[in-house]
């Protein structure tokens, strides 16, 4: 059966951030995640995660200037230093959580000097966040034009390549059947590589069962692979998220 966690980033949306978490409990989620908690205190929500019996499962490390354009900071030569701090913050609030997986967003980015500053920045994570798990997630150039991790056989190389022990494969079923279709095939390959994964409907980025994806065939073979992590609910609900949430019943029961 899987593991399902409520991304409070995309859901419930209906209330205020520190909200959320008593929305996704009392909608039956016992594991949250979050990209970007850091406009809010890491004790606040350490005690919402507390008062609401949640588990904090992924985080992401700080994307840099979103206004400006930035989705990371990870490939940028020039911002070395503000990355690192990235990297401390999330430490931060991950341990203030009890959260054990960070999400490393590369940068809008290209080019041999961004590939390599890249992969510095890799390592520097994994040695810094240790005792935590480093996840690459490819994302499709359709939702971040010019995103640097863009190619899930790009994320597998990295990962071969540097050979850290707590560096693994995030596997997001909409960007996979985007970047390169496959889905099946490809979380059979990646499996042994798989540490988190989420979901969302393609093209819409709606519900999962909505959307051109046989989603329920996917999340069976999931089960069937024997994957034991979370599935991330990483999705725009089409009208509310509890009216919503009906699809995952099949999954829960």
């Amino acid at each position: 059966m899987p593991n399902f966690c409520a991304n409070l980033t995309w859901l419930f949306q209906e209330h205020a951030f520190l909200d959320r978490f008593a929305a996704a409990a009392d909608a039956g989620f016992t594991a949250v995640e979050y990209l970007f908690p850091y406009d809010f205190s890491a004790d606040d929500i350490a005690a919402r995660l507390s008062k609401y019996n949640l588990k904090a499962v992924l985080l992401n490390v700080a994307p840099g200037d979103v206004a400006g354009g930035e989705r990371g900071l990870s490939a940028l030569p020039d911002r070395r230093d503000d990355f690192r701090n990235a990297v401390d913050q999330a430490r931060i609030y991950a341990d203030t959580a009890g959260c054990t997986r960070v999400h490393l967003m590369a940068s809008i980015a290209s080019g041999p000097e961004a590939m390599a500053t890249y992969k510095d920045s890799i390592k520097y994570t994994c040695e810094k966040l240790h005792d935590l798990t480093v996840l690459l997630e490819p994302i499709n150039n359709r939702d971040i034009p010019g995103y640097l991790m863009n190619d899930f056989h790009l994320a597998e190389q990295i990962i071969s390549e540097l050979k850290l022990p707590n560096l693994r494969f995030q596997f997001d079923i909409y960007h996979r059947q985007i970047i390169h279709g496959d889905v099946m095939r490809g979380l059979k390959h990646l499996m042994p590589m798989i540490d988190h994964m989420q979901i969302a409907s393609v093209p819409g980025r709606n519900e999962p069962t909505t959307g051109e994806l046989d989603d329920a065939k996917v999340l069976r073979a999931i089960d069937a692979m024997g994957y034991r992590g979370y599935i991330g609910c990483e999705y725009k609900p089409a009208t509310t998220t509890v009216a919503g949430l009906s699809w995952m019943n099949p999954f829960t029961a």
